[in-house]
């Protein structure tokens, strides 16, 4: 089946927040993680059905919902739970939320590798509780955890979660079983529960393999939280559907009271059509959809090793944010993204917004057209260019 990823899709006008954010018909838009595609036909054509049916009152989620969820993992990742141990609500970010108010009291800590995801600042720090930051290790663009300086701080008492992403957000790592089972047994040794965001999972580039933290075993099931969804690998954000995966019944049952707390515990009828047809028929799109980003990348590395040698693009294992170190030049990542966003109409992301280890990089989100990408790396020269003369 033939999909067409080079067609270019308007988005201007259509209260997208990527695009219409900032009254500038010039800007191209390349930092917020969502994609310029049209989600897969199949989902199109289940929401048109769903549309037509006119009714869309309060919505009962069904038991071929949870099917889906549980095949798809099964199926795509070799890793099957029990459907019973799903629950549902409206986002990862207010999963990690409400997570975190449940197991972590006020005042504890909360480690999470550096640079992080920008959310999970705030989903700490709203929960009244500390983010205890471990850098990765970058040897060269090789990241990696620092396992010496996460012992250091799962022994800490008062530090009882570490805030995982997997793959990550925004160095493009796809963990590897051995550094994930290291990091469950740092954890575990010192009660420290593992909150997984894997919602880029489903992203990976050619040859690798996501690894679920859950699925390296009982001790690792148990122990650990899982949040999901198919928003970013079927560009369905805005429909707002997200799963956690808790085995561990008590904790199961203290996030699920959380969710109902903050009134995230309901999904809209178009998140429930589109994730079971997303999961039971999306396979063949998401499938070429992996194979365009990955020749998306491979333009972004030729052109920038061929007219920028002095940046250096992040090995990208999974996700479709590119990781760019500008360090070698002579202005800060922050000054560089708003010389970008004034001069060349070209918005990345400051690497700052992930914390202070971010610094020198930037964020560069390549999902969408290659002819939109290629137009993006030429306002990005033009501006380098200018910088080293």
């Amino acid at each position: 089946m033939q999909f067409n990823f080079d067609e270019p899709l308007n988005r201007r006008g259509s209260n997208s927040y990527k695009w219409d954010s900032v009254d500038d018909e010039k800007m191209l838009p390349m930092w917020l993680a969502d994609m310029d595609f049209p989600t897969a036909p199949v989902i199109i054509d289940a929401l048109h059905e769903r549309v037509a049916h006119g009714a869309f009152g309060y919505t009962k989620v069904p038991e071929r919902y949870h099917n889906a969820v549980t095949n798809w993992f099964a199926t795509r990742h070799n890793f099957r739970f029990n459907a019973g141990s799903v629950l549902f609500t409206t986002g990862v970010v207010p999963a990690l939320s409400a997570i975190i108010q449940a197991l972590v009291k006020p005042g504890e800590g909360v480690i999470v590798p550096m640079p992080a995801y920008n959310c999970f600042f705030s989903s700490i720090r709203n929960s009244k509780c500390l983010q205890i930051s471990s850098p990765l290790k970058n040897d060269a663009g090789d990241f990696s955890f620092d396992f010496d300086d996460i012992a250091v701080k799962a022994a800490d008492p008062n530090n009882t979660m570490l805030l995982l992403c997997n793959p990550h957000n925004p160095v493009g790592r796809s963990w590897t079983a051995d550094e994930l089972t290291q990091l469950g047994e740092i954890c575990f040794q010192n009660n420290v529960i593992v909150l997984s965001d894997e919602i880029h999972c489903d992203l990976l580039m050619p040859g690798q393999h996501h690894i679920p933290f859950a699925s390296l075993g009982d001790l690792f099931l148990k122990n650990s939280i899982t949040c999901s969804s198919p928003s970013k690998s079927f560009n369905l954000a805005g429909l707002h559907v997200a799963n956690i995966l808790v085995d561990d019944e008590g904790f199961r049952e203290r996030i699920d009271r959380q969710l109902n707390i903050n009134e995230v515990c309901e999904i809209s009828p178009f998140a429930v059509t589109a994730l079971i047809a997303a999961y039971e028929n999306g396979a063949p799109w998401l499938d070429a959809l992996r194979d365009y980003l990955a020749t998306n990348v491979k333009t972004v590395i030729e052109f920038i090793e061929r007219q920028l040698p002095m940046i250096t693009v992040t090995p990208l294992q999974a996700t479709y944010l590119l990781w760019l170190d500008c360090r070698s030049l002579s202005i800060s990542s922050k000054l560089l993204s708003e010389k970008l966003y004034s001069e060349q109409h070209l918005w990345l992301t400051d690497g700052n917004v992930y914390g202070a280890e971010g610094e020198g990089f930037l964020r560069m989100n390549i999902a969408t057209n290659r002819a939109r990408v290629l137009d993006g790396l030429k306002r990005l020269e033009s501006t380098i260019i200018e910088l080293t003369r």
